[in-house]
């Protein structure tokens, strides 16, 4: 038999993970740099992988020659409004599918499953076609119910798991000291729940976030557009502005690095309680 040695194990694991970091943060050590160059420097040869001087001139350019502050105001709001109505709405669906039993709810928990695999771009035609018809093209509120529709199917999957992990019987004595089912809900679930509850935020907003097909469709003007849209502005047909965008770009990862570190003991509760049962 081979004997092998513990320690030999734990460096070989230990260099395999220093491996994979560089590997992971190198494009935004790259892209962070990138913001911090002049553009004299940017495309320069051979490759700096240290700036000979810091400028700010990409931050301000951003703002001083677009409407970058109004993205960053849109994609906050959307994004925010968004991911509170379709986890709001989950919950109440969650609920339902956790603790009744009707006639077909396997079938609709099989929809909801099914319609994850369905490109959202199949329906663009049919969804423009409505929007126009309702006069929410080019509306930051169409936008919104357009991300509620497409995270809140996931979030109720999600959300149904983690009511699976709560107890009956939490719920059932506080409607035996004379709660109502709704108050029993709001008042010893959903502080039981609140893991899986912001675990459920967080992936509604960083969806809403990041999004770019549907809201490059539906929003045309610059007072609506949001964020990815406005990355998407940085590319035309002969040339790229790396400056700018890599600024832009990281004043777009800022929000979701500071929620997700300001928030990483829920969300990381939320995921485990909802990986398990019983």
């Amino acid at each position: 038999m081979i004997n092998r040695d513990p320690r030999a194990l734990t460096i070989v694991k230990i260099i395999g993970l220093l491996i994979w970091m560089i590997i992971t943060l190198f494009p935004l050590y790259w892209i962070a740099l990138t913001s911090f160059k002049p553009a004299s420097q940017i495309a320069e040869y051979p490759v700096r992988y240290w700036p000979r001087e810091f400028s700010l001139e990409n931050y301000m350019s951003l703002f001083q020659k677009s409407q970058f502050g109004t993205y960053l105001l849109n994609s906050i709001i959307v994004s925010s409004a968004a991911a509170t109505v379709a986890t709001l709405i989950a919950l109440l669906s969650a609920y339902v599918l956790a603790r009744f039993s009707f006639r077909g709810k396997g079938t609709i928990m099989m929809a909801f499953l099914v319609t994850q695999m369905i490109p959202a771009f199949i329906a663009l035609g049919p969804l423009y076609q409505m929007f126009t018809g309702l006069g929410l093209v080019d509306n930051r509120f169409g936008l919104v119910l357009v991300y509620v529709a497409i995270t809140i199917l996931f979030s109720t999957i999600m959300l149904r798991g983690f009511f699976d992990n709560v107890p009956d019987s939490l719920e059932e004595a506080a409607m035996v000291d004379g709660c109502s089912r709704f108050t029993a809900l709001w008042r010893v679930l959903v502080p039981v729940m609140t893991p899986g509850i912001v675990a459920t935020f967080i992936f509604n907003f960083v969806n809403s976030w990041n999004e770019l097909f549907l809201a490059v469709t539906l929003i045309n003007s610059d007072s609506n557009k949001t964020i990815p849209t406005a990355l998407n502005g940085f590319i035309s047909s002969f040339n790229i502005e790396w400056g700018p965008m890599s600024a832009a770009a990281v004043l777009t990862i800022l929000p979701t690095m500071v929620m997700f570190a300001f928030a990483s003991r829920w969300i990381v509760a939320g995921l485990t309680a909802g990986a398990t049962k019983g």
